[in-house]
This record gives structure tokens, sequence and C-alpha cells, in this order.
């Protein structure tokens, strides 16, 4: 190898090598500048991610949360380290400490003892209660009750009541255990509130009209068995409130008892309580159950017709009555042949 080409290969290879270097430098620079802690660690954030949730929902989330400097930076972070798929869903507490890299190390690492738990579409709060306490969440019924009347979550969210009754949505949860009541009641109200955005008719919707679309709601949600019955029930119900006529709901009647029974008789629908719709005209006080999203949307687009009755039939379906006198036929022909 004569002398030239050596010295061509050495600076060539000192060459690669600063470029190599004034990359990596590149790299820490931008890294910084558009990856580093937006803050001091003071702002926290409480970052939820659900089963199946999309990558860059979660960068969206993190951006308006106002916990990372650059959402491109951090896109490009995730393609860089091809962890868009390995995020895990879970609850993680971010703060503004935090860089970039660190952020998608907590939430690719789901290092977060999780107890997964499913609210089903009509649970009451003292329901929810038991659940929580099955799944070692909560040490009572009565702790949860008790954070299910927070003056401070209620005042919080603007909910006309004195309970959150009705705002607690219906899905399945994971939350790490020794988990604070108040944060799972709080995630909860805000799982409401987020699908709440996919019904058009609740956008900029007043406080008070929603809780009424909230009882509605709650009570087609105790009565309905298929879903697609649910419109029709609420304009039955809307109906009877238009006609000045008593709602007569079993569903209120239910709520009444601890557990609800088999059958209710004669003398169940004569107690007296503000909730029992059959000697009170109106709506009951609150919501009477958490509602699903049908039960929702069924609240906010009601199908109005003429009828006025509805009795629930053997196979699960309902048979819908325009008269007294239709109802009590349809009575006779499915229900009163179960007792005889």
């Amino acid at each position: 190898m004569n002398s030239k080409l050596k010295k061509y290969l050495i600076l060539s290879g000192l060459g690669v090598a600063l470029l190599l270097v004034l990359a990596l430098i590149g790299f820490f620079v931008i890294d910084e500048i558009k990856g580093g802690a937006v803050g001091d660690g003071q702002n926290k954030y409480e970052l939820i991610i659900d089963s199946g949730e999309p990558s860059s929902s979660v960068v969206r989330e993190l951006a308006a949360a106002g916990m990372i400097k650059s959402s491109v930076y951090f896109n490009y972070l995730m393609k860089f380290t091809r962890a868009g798929n390995k995020i895990k869903q879970g609850v993680y507490d971010i703060n503004d400490g935090m860089s970039s890299r660190k952020i998608l190390d907590v939430i690719i690492s789901g290092k977060v003892k999780l107890v997964n738990f499913t609210v089903p579409e009509g649970y009451n709060n003292r329901q929810i209660g038991d659940l929580l306490v099955s799944k070692k969440l909560a040490v009572s019924r009565e702790e949860f009750l008790k954070v299910a009347q927070s003056p401070a979550l209620i005042t919080k969210y603007n909910i006309p009541a004195k309970t959150l009754e009705g705002y607690l949505f219906p899905e399945t949860y994971s939350v790490p255990l020794n988990y604070p009541l108040e944060r799972i009641t709080e995630m909860m109200i805000k799982r409401f509130y987020k699908k709440l955005e996919s019904i058009p008719e609740a956008k900029d919707i007043k406080p008070a009209d929603l809780h009424f679309r909230v009882v509605l709601g709650s009570i087609v949600e105790r009565e309905a068995v298929r879903k697609e019955e649910r419109p029709m029930m609420a304009g039955v119900f809307l109906t009877r409130i238009e006609k000045n006529i008593n709602l007569e709901s079993c569903a209120t009647i239910q709520y009444l008892f601890d557990k609800p029974k088999k059958r209710l008789f004669e003398s169940d629908l004569k107690i007296v309580s503000p909730y029992n719709t059959y000697i009170n005209g109106g709506w009951p006080p609150g919501p009477i159950s958490n509602p699903g999203l049908p039960a929702l949307i069924a609240s906010f687009k009601p199908e109005k017709s003429d009828k006025l009755f509805f009795l629930l039939k053997p196979d699960g379906s309902h048979y819908f009555s325009a008269t007294f006198k239709e109802h009590l036929e349809a009575k006779k022909k499915f229900i009163d042949v179960l007792y005889q």
C-alpha cells in the first residue's frame, strides 16, 4: 500500500468518525431541545391508557397535558425505537420533569401492578361499591359511597346532584393495587364525559339538561334488555311525562331495595319514597343507575310514538302498547300465565 492511499484511508476514516460524532452530538442537542423535560416535575398528570388505544391518541393527550415539548418528536422517537406497538395499558403517573425518552420508557415498561374490574351497564353506586370491595380496591361499600358523594368531585364536574350516581361510566378499568378511591371514581367520571363526546346532541349541553338525560338513560338502562328497544322506551317515558302520566317504572321501585327482587308485588308499589314513580309524578330525584352508551344515546335520541306502556315478555323482548286495555291484554297473555 503506497503512502498516498494510506493517507487517504486514514483521512477518510477520520472524516467518517467526525461525521458520526457530529451526528451523535446533533442527536443529543435535538433530543434536549425537542425531547427534554418541559418543567421541573412540579406538574403531575395521571395518564390512563386503555387497551388497544392507538399511540397517536396517547401522544395527543401528553401534548395537551403539557407533558412533552413536541408531539412530532415523540412520534419520531416511537418510530425510531419501534415502541409504538409496545405501549401497555394502565395508569401511569407522569410529571413534567420527565424527558420524552423517560415517559416512553415508563409507558412501554408496564411496571404497574394492575387490578382489572368491570362495571356492568346499569350498576348503581351500591353495586359498584360491592364490586370494588370484592376486588380489594375498597374496604367497604360505605367507604366508596362516601367518595361517590364527594362535594369536591360534584363541584368539580358541575353535577347538579348530591351524588355521582349516573356519572360513573360502566366499563372495564385497570388500576394498581391500593389506588385511591377518589382517583378510581374520578377515572369513571372522566370516562363518562369522554364517551359523551360521541353524542352530537350532548355538545355544549347545560348541566341541568344533561342531568335530565342521565336520569332518563338510567331508567331505560334498568328497564331494557335488548339495546334496539331503548330508543322506544325512552320515547314512552317522555310521552308519559308530556301527558302528565306517572312513569310507573318498576326499575325505580327496584332501586329502593339493596338487591333487586325477582318479582314485585302490589305492596312494593306503595312504598313511600320520592323514587317511587307509581305514586309520584314526574321524574325521580336522580339517576337510578349508571347507564352505558346505548342507553345514553337513547335518552338523547328517543323514538317517539303513541305508545304509553310496555311489558317484558318471556323471550326478553318488550311488548309496547298504546292503550291501557291493550296493555292489560298483553299482561294476561305474557305475564299472568306464568303464575297460574
